[in-house]
């Protein structure tokens, strides 16, 4: 089988194609062009000469003598010699020859047809006469009445110019073949170089290696999105589009990240060495990682590495959750057993009435009842979440109150009520996480959940703290994505700190909804004294959501109860 050619030889082919063509084709034009110029010349000169024989009075007088030949052969001999010229010929009207290089032409008619020339016109062409092919230029003699009596005939062989030509573009092909050299070692040179930047890959290894990277790039679940030092996105893969929700990757390349990355990412960008930063990108949480992308040791940009990390923060939400459950059960079951053994030792010591007063003194069945018979929440998934929050927080001393007039159908087992209630439980979760971390030990937190126009209409969430409270001028800025004026609390369930409201407010703001914030609950005593900055009366942060058309059952009756 006929061998491929290689890239090497197919640039150095057609390098060397390039410059031959170049250097020939200049030489040629360069060739004519002096062989124009020449022509030219010569012209200009037999012109000149052609023009000083016919007018000098020396020769018009000769006309008249009974031999001019006799004083114009020697005149015609001394031009054609002082000016270059092969010869000049002088002619009566007739056609006689007057002068000729050859003596022995002199006195015979000349071999050319002079009849254009001897009608008063000049004649400027090749013709073929008794010295062989010339280049000639024919002028007619005028004598002072205006009338034409002769002509004079200059010319140059052919053969003489050729020569010339010749001689003079001998060097101009010693040039062109030595560009010509110097334009081939070139050409090679610059193949090598050419060669070795590519790492001598062929142009089939290159399109299998850019294939592969876009293959792996963008089949990775993680975001990959890149910068260069000027700011601008260089790349960016599917994953990381899908996470962003950006637009098509194509539009992206080229543009500023600062307009088009959220603040959070672009802050990121900017900053100094590796970092990794948990942000939140619309409604999902991101775990992002930046790394400097450098190249021979100098930084030329920096890369995002992109995790959703939205499942994987909520189920450690909920396994927080379920632990706090898990300890309040294991607390409430402590506390059974030490009853059981009043109980007992009461009975072996034959107070059997004491144990019986005991006993009804403890109809209480704990914490993980006192929803039951006391809200209106039907819906058992916020009605769990609620009692996990309550067990935990009773473990941090602050106690979580449900208002007696929340009401909450269950939500229908529809596309739009299964959204309605993944949304519901990120609010409400995230709204009380907050209230926890804002309130400290012997803190209350209310939650309160209604409708208000029916099924149709609307649901407000609303949740009110103890805590310090929000000043008016930053009820906006605690929306902004990574800011928060709180410490967390041990133990305390968290969404990341400066996720949790803004999460809220993303969340509204798609379902068409608004986010409020309001004075909350006083501490017990009256009003406190806030901190600076604080309001003194705790914070209300109320969401109002549009329900939308057959997410939620008909509401059931008031007072339905977690457990019905």
């Amino acid at each position: 089988m006929r061998r491929r050619m290689t890239l090497r030889d197919q640039l150095l082919m057609l390098q060397v194609v390039i410059v031959l063509i170049t250097v020939v084709g200049t030489g040629a034009v360069a060739f004519l062009s002096q062989q124009h110029q020449l022509r030219s010349n010569y012209q200009d000169r037999m012109v000149g000469v052609a023009r000083q024989v016919a007018t000098n009075p020396v020769i018009l007088a000769a006309f008249n003598d009974a031999d001019p030949s006799q004083v114009i052969q020697p005149i015609t001999e001394l031009i054609s010699k002082s000016s270059g010229i092969a010869y000049a010929v002088v002619m009566n009207a007739d056609g006689i020859r007057y002068s000729h290089p050859d003596p022995g032409k002199i006195g015979k008619h000349v071999s050319t047809d002079p009849e254009e020339v001897l009608s008063g016109d000049m004649y400027v062409g090749t013709q073929t006469g008794t010295m062989g092919t010339s280049w000639r230029v024919k002028v007619p003699i005028f004598n002072p009445e205006h009338e034409v009596i002769g002509a004079v005939s200059v010319g140059v062989l052919e053969s003489d110019m050729r020569n010339e030509y010749l001689a003079n573009a001998a060097w101009l092909f010693i040039t062109i073949g030595i560009a010509a050299i110097f334009g081939v070692v070139g050409a090679a040179w610059v193949t090598v170089v050419i060669r070795r930047r590519i790492f001598g890959l062929e142009p089939e290894e290159i399109a299998g290696l850019l294939d592969e990277r876009e293959a792996i790039l963008h089949g990775v679940r993680e975001g990959v999105l890149a910068v260069d030092e000027n700011g601008r996105i260089a790349l960016v893969n599917d994953a990381a589009v899908r996470l962003l929700s950006l637009g098509g990757r194509t539009e992206l390349v080229g543009r500023p990240a600062r307009d088009t990355l959220e603040p959070a990412l672009v802050e990121l960008l900017e900053g100094d060495g590796a970092e990794q930063s948990l942000i939140l990108s619309g409604e999902r949480v991101l775990l992002v990682r930046r790394d400097v992308a450098r190249i021979g040791g100098r930084e030329i940009g920096a890369i995002l590495i992109l995790r959703d990390n939205t499942e994987l923060h909520t189920l450690m939400r909920d396994l927080d959750g379920v632990q706090g459950l898990a300890d309040g059960l294991r607390a409430q079951a402590h506390g059974f057993a030490n009853k059981l053994h009043v109980i007992s030792g009461l009975l072996e010591l034959g107070r059997v009435e004491q144990a019986v007063s005991f006993i009804s003194h403890e109809r209480s069945g704990g914490a993980l009842t006192r929803l039951a018979g006391q809200s209106g929440i039907s819906e058992v998934e916020v009605a769990a979440l609620l009692l996990m929050k309550q067990v935990r927080a009773d473990e941090l001393g602050i106690d979580i109150s449900v208002s007696d007039d929340s009401v909450l159908p269950a939500l229908a087992a529809t596309a739009r009520g299964e959204a309605l209630r993944e949304d519901l439980l990120t609010i409400t979760g995230n709204l009380i996480d907050n209230a926890v971390e804002a309130t400290g030990t012997g803190g209350r937190i209310s939650v309160s959940v209604a409708l208000a126009g029916g099924s149709g209409g609307r649901l407000l969430v609303s949740v009110a703290d103890s805590g310090e409270g929000i000043a008016p001028q930053l009820r906006e800025r605690v929306f902004a994505a990574g800011y928060s004026s709180k410490a967390a609390l041990p133990g305390a369930v968290s969404t990341g700190r400066g996720i949790g409201l803004t999460l809220v407010k993303r969340i509204a703001a798609r379902h068409g909804g608004t986010v409020s914030i309001g004075d909350g609950l006083p501490t017990t005593g009256g009003l406190s004294v806030a901190p600076e900055g604080g309001a003194g009366l705790g914070a209300r942060i109320t969401v109002e959501l549009p329900i939308p058309a057959g997410a939620i059952f008909a509401a059931p009756a008031h007072h339905a109860g977690v457990n019905q």
